[in-house]
């Protein structure tokens, strides 16, 4: 059996975990202002007058107001020259107010009226009646058109530049708590680990992880988690009807959880039970190719050469090339931090030029068809001195995660 797994029970492993975020604190309305004066910097760099911030978490990142995305418009407009003004329902006015934490006119709309007439009156009392309004990037449709369709005489733009280029560095107080959740998540793995026995269920496991992620302080649990055993494992994201786990098949867990908003996402991928020589040789294949990734992150080079640097590793191997199974069939890696997926990503288009701050998973999964799958997946962010691992990589397909290391 393969060191780590099995051997133990759900109630055994629960009982050893206690919250690991008593210490932890959220991001400080000090730092909110930051992140605005860095977007004022970028708004006078890209010549935007203002730039809207919808519900989610954008919203969230440039105010501190944990809202909801609905059919009703909730959003925060900043300035070029710093003005902040919230605009939302007025029926929402007390609770909202009792969200805020950084404090600005809230301007209210009745049912009745437009919100997108409001903004753009509120614009113009701030002098803005032309030039240029960038939008949140995450805006539904039917917002942008109403925006559209009230500032008529103001240019509307895409405002990832702005919020792309103020969430894609992150500070040392996003990186300390995006650590903890990395260090959270590996210990509910390495728990889950131990519980598999043959013939447990997806559905057994997904519920300890979201147990085991709640025990360690996570107060919603697994933000998500994808459980597969054998030749369902070769799908990325999953089957509609898994498999209950059998001798020598190969486990593949992905999960993760989100304290403060800032997530966690780390896949392992072992055999429960003895490898074969064709499991042993694309786990290490897998190795290789995430050491690859990880290795060609360098400051002020594009993206994109990450993952050109892991694809020729499993293409180099005779699979592929490309996209084409086996082989690698998605981009290497993605950004993380509010969200789960954000830019810049780790795909060969990728023209963004790493820099300090910046923060990737590195999971160049290699999928054999109607077999199994092969997903090592952890994260890393750019130091002045180049990349480094929020978590140690998994150690070999006999001993996942260096037990006799």
């Amino acid at each position: 059996m393969t060191i780590g797994i099995s051997g133990s029970t759900p109630e055994q492993e629960l009982s050893k975990l206690t919250s690991w975020t008593i210490d932890l604190n959220p991001i400080t309305s000090d730092e909110i202002r930051q992140r605005q004066h860095k977007a004022q910097s970028l708004m006078e760099e890209h010549g935007i007058d203002a730039l809207y911030l919808n519900a989610g978490t954008n919203l969230y990142y440039f105010t501190g107001l944990d809202w909801y995305a609905s059919e009703r418009m909730v959003g925060a407009v900043l300035t070029r020259d710093g003005t902040l003004f919230y605009i939302a329902p007025h029926f929402e006015l007390g609770t909202l107010t009792d969200y805020l934490q950084i404090e600005a006119e809230i301007v209210t709309w009745q049912e009745h009226e437009s919100p997108y007439e409001m903004l753009a009156a509120t614009l113009a009392k701030n002098g803005i009646t032309s030039g240029k309004l960038t939008i949140d990037e995450s805006s539904p449709f039917f917002l942008v058109d109403g925006i559209q369709k009230a500032c008529v005489n103001i240019e509307i733009s895409n405002a990832l530049p702005i919020t792309q280029g103020c969430r894609g560095q992150k500070s040392a107080a996003e990186l300390a708590i995006m650590q903890r959740a990395m260090n959270m998540t590996l210990e509910v793995q390495k728990a889950a680990a131990r519980i598999l026995y043959e013939g447990i269920t997806t559905q057994e496991v997904t519920e300890f992880i979201d147990k085991a992620h709640r025990k360690l302080g996570a107060a919603q649990g697994s933000y998500f988690c994808i459980v597969l055993f054998g030749e369902d494992s070769s799908y990325p994201h999953g089957v509609k009807t898994p498999k209950k786990l059998e001798a020598n098949d190969v486990v593949l867990i992905d999960t993760g959880c989100e304290l403060f908003g800032y997530h966690s996402d780390i896949t392992r991928t072992y055999v429960f039970g003895s490898p074969t020589d064709k499991q042993r040789q694309i786990w290490e294949l897998e190795k290789q190719a995430q050491l690859a990734g990880f290795e060609a992150a360098k400051l002020d080079e594009p993206c994109g050469r990450v993952d050109d640097a892991a694809r020729n590793v499993i293409v180099n191997a005779g699979l592929g090339p490309d996209y084409q199974l086996p082989g690698l069939p998605h981009r290497t890696g993605h950004g993380i931090g509010l969200e789960i997926h954000e830019g810049p990503y780790l795909v060969s288009s990728e023209t963004t030029l790493l820099d300090e701050g910046m923060c990737f998973s590195n999971e160049p999964m290699i999928c054999v068809p109607n077999e199994f799958g092969i997903r090592l997946e952890d994260h890393f962010y750019m130091t002045s001195h180049g990349p480094k691992w929020f978590t140690e990589p998994s150690f070999s397909i006999d001993d996942p995660f260096g037990n006799q290391k």
